[in-house]
């Protein structure tokens, strides 16, 4: 009996490229012994999430998620709690495609994207799940709340390519005046922290906002998070850590806690308590504090690059 795969792509994706792709890649899934479809996503909220668990539901073998990381954690939220998850492919066509960087994936070439899954190489890959006090989302690369947080998404794609690293610390500057700092209170594995942070990051892969370097020994299928803590610190020093962390020499600095855990639960302390600090999951505002952290480990298999 064939296996059928669903394309679910985002249209206005990679400067609105994808639409004219999609014969070419619904051609390269037949040639790869799929019966294929495609289904385009609409503005409405959720619709590539709705769109998976259909077609999961109904049996289909193969997702394949077109865009940026945005329609890749609603698809895999759309099928992640469930019994039976068909395998998926991504082509990526967003600005920063961390998670197909992270995957090996041609990341500025949609055909040669395409064409890895001709190549049937697949890996079981560790999914996060968050629960908040009314509602549980998953997320596959990185899951962050604090006042710097928006230091990690807040800097534009054009800026990031003329800039580089510089870009981090223009931005980190121009926040520096307006940071807060919030009292948690943060048990995982190894233990528990309690008092004021500047940021959290809890990573599946090594790459966050396009760089590689800030989580050196992520795995992707280990069943362990990658939890970074930056405790308090003045602003001078906060710019010395981003401009080392963007090297990836922050993980020795004392104002550093960095270690590995299954688990994650954070909550408001002291004057933070009763604020709604967001969490932010693949980029995009999830929900509010207090929230606990799950590694799925290789929840869903995905097909990777060379």
């Amino acid at each position: 009996m064939t296996e059928k795969a669903r394309l679910i792509y985002n249209p206005v994706s990679g400067h609105e490229q994808m639409p004219k792709n999609v014969a070419d890649i619904l051609d390269v899934l037949e040639q790869a012994g799929y019966e294929a479809s495609a289904f385009r996503t609409k503005p409405e909220k959720q619709s590539a999430q709705k769109e998976a668990t259909r077609v999961a539901n109904e049996g289909f073998d193969l997702i394949v998620a077109a865009g940026g990381d945005g329609t890749i954690n609603e698809v895999v939220n759309g099928i992640a709690n469930l019994e039976k998850r068909p395998k998926m492919a991504i082509i990526p066509a967003g600005t920063t495609n961390d998670y197909a960087r992270a995957l090996h994936i041609p990341r500025d070439d949609i055909a040669e994207a395409t064409k890895v899954i001709l190549k049937n190489k697949t890996r079981k890959m560790d999914i996060g799940e968050a629960t908040f006090a009314n509602d549980i989302q998953y997320f596959v690369n990185i899951a962050a709340c604090g006042s710097l947080t928006e230091l990690t998404y807040g800097v534009p794609s054009e800026v990031k390519s003329a800039l580089g690293y510089t870009a981090y610390l223009i931005k980190g500057a121009e926040m520096l005046p307006h940071l807060t700092e919030n009292e948690l209170r943060l048990t995982y594995d190894e233990g528990v922290y309690k008092g004021k942070l500047s940021m959290l990051l809890l990573g599946m892969t090594n790459s966050i906002g396009g760089f590689e370097q800030i989580m050196p020994d992520a795995e992707l299928s280990d069943g362990l998070f990658q939890l970074i803590i930056v405790k308090p610190s003045d602003p001078v020093k906060l710019l010395k850590l981003m401009a080392l962390a963007l090297n990836g020499k922050h993980v020795d600095d004392p104002d550093i806690i960095y270690t590995k855990t299954r688990s994650l639960k954070i909550e408001l302390m002291g004057k933070s308590k009763g604020e709604k600090l967001p969490v932010n999951l693949d980029g995009e505002i999830g929900d509010y504090c207090p929230v606990t952290f799950k590694n799925l480990q290789q929840r869903i298999e995905f097909f990777v690059g060379e």
